[in-house]
């Protein structure tokens, strides 16, 4: 009867030190922050990142995303509040851009600098700026929308004249960016341009 209490002892002390290893290990393992973009479209998307980094401006790309995943685009804690997002869908046509140009190219890419890009052989590409509000850990949501962009205020719901973005801390999601309708199409004379 001895021995049994004895390995009962024996498996029990064990097993609360293997628990406490284990709580000591996932304790002192240091959090893990990214920047992500989430594809809540029915269509796979191609993306690329902006930022400034230590050497200056720098864009890469591209990830792609399937539909209904998601995909890491700078690993680690958030160093800067704003980054750069382009967003094309690949069978629908259409793009999340915006107003800040930097180079980009057809084929992976990591590119210094923004000036010069068609004198450097690299496309110029709109971008949008994200504002992380400093925080070390964002993810950005791109939907579609019906026609025209819905846009949704930080409250969740309400229409804005102005653009904003959803706010969801609760959810895991950060913002929420609809996709704009497609362009015009190109004519000859501002091809040229």
């Amino acid at each position: 009867m001895t021995s049994g209490t004895l390995l009962h002892k024996i498996r029990l002390g064990l097993a609360l030190a293997g628990t406490l290893i284990a709580s000591l290990v996932f304790f002192s393992l240091p959090a893990r922050a990214d920047l992500r973009v989430c594809n809540e479209t029915a269509n796979p998307l191609t993306v690329a990142l902006g930022y400034r980094a230590e050497r200056g401006w720098m864009s890469e790309g591209w990830w792609q995303t399937p539909p209904g995943d998601c995909r890491v685009l700078y690993q680690g804690d958030l160093e800067r509040r704003f980054y750069y997002v382009f967003a094309a869908d690949d069978v629908g046509g259409g793009a999340w851009d915006g107003s800040v140009f930097m180079c980009t190219r057809d084929e992976t890419f990591t590119i210094f600098g923004v000036e010069d890009c068609l004198a450097r052989g690299y496309e110029r590409t709109g971008f949008f700026e994200i504002d992380t509000q400093n925080r070390t850990d964002w993810t950005l949501q791109l939907t579609e929308s019906a026609g025209a962009p819905s846009i949704v205020g930080p409250e969740g719901g309400e229409d804005l004249e102005e653009p904003a973005f959803l706010i969801d801390t609760d959810e895991g999601v950060d913002q929420t960016v609809p996709l704009p309708p497609p362009p015009p199409p190109r004519t000859q004379d501002t091809e040229t341009q």
